[in-house]
């Protein structure tokens, strides 16, 4: 005897939402998973003294992120003599519009950037040649590429309203809490991706000098390329940063300025890197808002990157001879072109160009050795 259609149906319907029920519980425990490892993710405050190889939170008193609430640098001491510090990136403001829409234009908040730490170079992974290092972390939430003082304010309908550009205060109050229990490296490195690369070129002399035992200096920026013929406006009126830092802004590539600048200054005593790949698919969106008021990617604002970044790299050799270069072109997209933005924090150990991964070009120009690589993707 057949059974009822109706009373099949049902039990089909039944059987549907049930496992559908499972599916979305299954889906909302593996999202909460990620979310745990990743943008929840936070190491502990630091009580006492730190246990070598662990990550803390410092949250020195006074520093904020551009919306007002708490700002915190991440400390990890290493069993080597030997120091990295290392910015973090997000964005930029590059005008008082930018600034009044923080969050389509950079991170606005240091909250939730805990877990950036734990890949790349500052990660524990067996192919990290810094995995024992000590690293001094400075997450970026002020749009002010790490080198503002200032507050910039302004009213709209909601009343008044404050943008904390005060990436130097934050930076400045977490190395001075963090060094005490760092000693006198010999060693240190300077480093940072997308803002935190800008911040690289523009902090590095400054770091510098809060290391006088460290012999041994490397510099390396990576991903960071927006030419504008305001930079020094931006640092001076919008940003507020140190006079030491706005007088070395005389053209519009806020990197190639700071970099000469450093060499300038400090010769061959520091060893300077430069990366980038050749079609930065988040830089020339950026730098498409800067030509004519519009944030896209696309083919053509990828030929203009790559014709700006051959000339950068040109005026970086001329006028620091000994510099590194390492142009790359990972995940790049078949029909434009383009490419992945930034490198150390996530794929650092992957052999690009068939040869060297960039962490290992790194550790190669600390240890005296630099190279250059993929110039042939710039002709």
């Amino acid at each position: 005897m057949k059974k009822p259609v109706k009373k099949t149906k049902k039990r089909v319907i039944t059987i549907v939402v049930a496992v559908l029920l499972v599916l979305v519980v299954a889906v909302a425990a593996l999202v909460l998973v990620v979310l745990s490892k990743t943008v929840w993710y936070k190491h502990p405050e630091l009580k006492g003294d730190p246990e070598i190889g662990q990550w803390y939170r410092i949250t020195p008193e006074g520093t904020q992120s551009s919306d007002g609430s708490e700002w915190h640098g991440l400390l990890k001491i290493g069993s080597e003599n030997k120091v990295a510090v290392y910015f973090f990136g997000g964005g930029a403001s590059i005008n008082e519009y930018t600034s009044e829409h923080g969050k389509d234009f950079f991170a606005t908040s240091a909250g939730y950037q805990d877990f950036v730490s734990l890949g790349g170079i500052s990660s524990n992974s067996e192919d990290n040649p810094f995995k024992d290092w000590t690293f001094l972390v400075i997450p970026y939430a002020t749009g002010d590429f790490h080198c503002g003082t200032g507050v910039y304010r302004y009213e709209d309908a909601g009343g008044s309203k404050a943008v904390y550009h005060t990436g130097y205060r934050n930076y400045s109050a977490f190395l001075d809490a963090a060094q005490p229990y760092i000693g006198n490296p010999d060693t240190l490195l300077i480093t940072g991706f997308s803002a935190g690369g800008f911040a690289t070129s523009l902090l590095a002399d400054d770091v510098i000098d809060r290391f006088p035992s460290a012999g041994n200096i490397t510099v390396c920026v990576d991903s960071s390329l927006l030419l504008y013929d305001g930079w020094h406006d931006t640092a001076e009126k919008l940003w507020q940063a140190p006079t030491e830092i706005t007088e070395r802004l005389t053209g519009n590539n806020i990197v190639l300025d700071s970099l000469s600048a450093l060499h300038e200054k400090r010769g061959n005593s520091v060893k300077i890197l430069f990366d980038c790949s050749y079609r930065d698919d988040t830089l020339q969106q950026y730098q498409g808002y800067i030509r004519n008021g519009v944030m896209e990617k696309n083919k053509e604002n990828g030929d203009i990157f790559q014709d700006d970044l051959a000339r950068m790299v040109h005026d970086l050799k001329k006028n620091i001879p000994n510099i590194g270069i390492y142009i790359w072109n990972y995940a790049e997209d078949k029909e434009t072109h383009n490419t992945q933005h930034t490198i150390i924090s996530a794929n650092a150990f992957d052999k690009l160009n068939g040869e060297k991964s960039i962490a290992d070009w790194i550790y190669d120009a600390v240890n005296g050795e630099v190279y250059t690589y993929g110039l042939e993707l710039l002709e």
